[in-house]
């Protein structure tokens, strides 16, 4: 099964212009405050992590993800890298750029979430029902973990 996210949001950055392409090009730093990653870690251009989310019917899922940063003249990019050996993992793409003059700053987002589960083929009627549940209550979830970034990297900020 595969669900996708999408989550674009804009902030004011409360700083001048450098400081604010430095917290965004700083994955540490801008996702420090996100609850559901688990063992967030940047590794010269390597983003690694876990995406922890307690999803009905199924329990809590854990997703792994490594992603590709890379500096731009006005931000940073992800670029997600497959994982193999995993039942569940996610693909975290994004996108940051700074826009405004030196005194006011705006912070745009845009982060994409692919997440791929193993689940066990649909036989029977029931088995059917159960899966299109489970596909919509993940769906659902992981929606609800994407709406939570703002917030988060608003918290981040100094």
């Amino acid at each position: 099964m595969i669900f996708e996210a999408t989550q674009t949001f804009e902030l004011p950055y409360p700083g001048e212009r450098a400081a604010a392409l430095a917290f965004l090009r700083d994955p540490a730093r801008a996702l420090a405050r996100v609850r559901f990653l688990e063992g967030l870690h940047v590794h010269g251009d390597r983003v690694r992590a876990t995406l922890r989310a307690p999803i009905p019917v199924l329990g809590e899922v854990t997703l792994p993800f490594e992603s590709v940063l890379q500096v731009t003249a006005d931000g940073a990019t992800l670029t997600p890298q497959p994982i193999s050996g995993e039942r569940a993992w996610v693909e975290v793409a994004g996108q940051g750029h700074a826009r405004g003059d030196a005194e006011h700053v705006m912070l745009m987002y845009a982060f994409q979430f692919r997440a791929h589960l193993s689940a066990p083929a649909a036989e029977h009627w029931g088995g059917a029902a159960f899966e299109k549940m489970a596909r919509e209550t993940a769906r659902r979830t992981l929606e609800r973990v994407a709406a939570a970034f703002p917030d988060a990297v608003r918290a981040a900020m100094p």
